[in-house]
């Protein structure tokens, strides 16, 4: 059905389509309030109907987003969590720029090589413990993901990060609409909806120079953030 949906619908239509299925989604959910984290929920990305979903997550806000971020980088950029791919598949364009990608799903990555992504540029991996060289990329980003890990594998991945990647790190995450510390939240999937304030600390264990920008993205729980992370 995703390969139908991208061979004969507009991409306006498109967007909408899956505006209403993550609606649809949102509805067979409940925000349920937990102070423990007790684990990430990975069960979600072994489902083809999360990842047709992401094939478009990002449309019309942060994939465009993006763009702006990388538009003046060039050597090898990796794609953190990339899912099927959608993110890299936008910035083939861009021919400074050498894209790869990791993330845990068997499924997710498979579906990005069906999409014609060189498998040699995808990798099968933990971001909290990755399996490249110290300084193998220029650039990273990581779009949506780092929310769900737990309150350690938050602290792992960004350390790792630092590194693997020898310049600047960009990370787009939902923060809390009101402010505050929500904690651990579970609609679709399981999630921090947190602070900026919350959010900064945790970066900062890695990183000492983070700058928060605001993105277009935004749901009924949060607004979208991008924290840069430099070296």
């Amino acid at each position: 059905m995703g390969r139908v949906i991208d061979d004969f619908c507009p991409p306006i239509l498109k967007r909408q389509l899956w505006h209403l299925k993550l609606k649809w989604m949102q509805s067979r959910f409940y925000a349920v309030q937990s102070s423990t984290v007790h684990e990430q929920d990975l069960k979600i990305y072994s489902d083809q109907s999360m990842a047709d979903t992401l094939e478009q997550w990002g449309a019309g806000s942060v994939w465009e987003e993006i763009q702006y971020l990388l538009i003046n980088c060039h050597g090898k950029v990796l794609d953190i969590a990339c899912g099927p791919g959608g993110t890299m598949r936008l910035l083939a364009k861009y021919s400074d720029l050498e894209l790869h990608g990791i993330d845990i799903s068997d499924l997710l990555i498979n579906q990005g090589i069906k999409r014609g992504i060189d498998p040699m540029r995808l990798r099968v991996g933990d971001a909290t413990s990755m399996p490249y060289e110290d300084n193998s990329f220029d650039h990273g980003y990581s779009i949506g993901s780092l929310e769900h890990f737990t309150d350690q594998g938050i602290l792992d991945m960004l350390g790792e990060c630092k590194r693997v990647v020898s310049k600047a790190t960009f990370h787009m995450i939902p923060v809390s609409r009101n402010g505050q510390n929500q904690g651990w939240l579970k609609t679709v999937q399981s999630f921090h909806n947190n602070s900026v304030e919350w959010w900064l600390e945790k970066y900062k264990s890695a990183y000492s120079d983070v700058t928060v920008l605001s993105s277009k993205w935004e749901d009924e729980l949060s607004i979208g953030k991008w924290f840069i992370c430099r070296h």
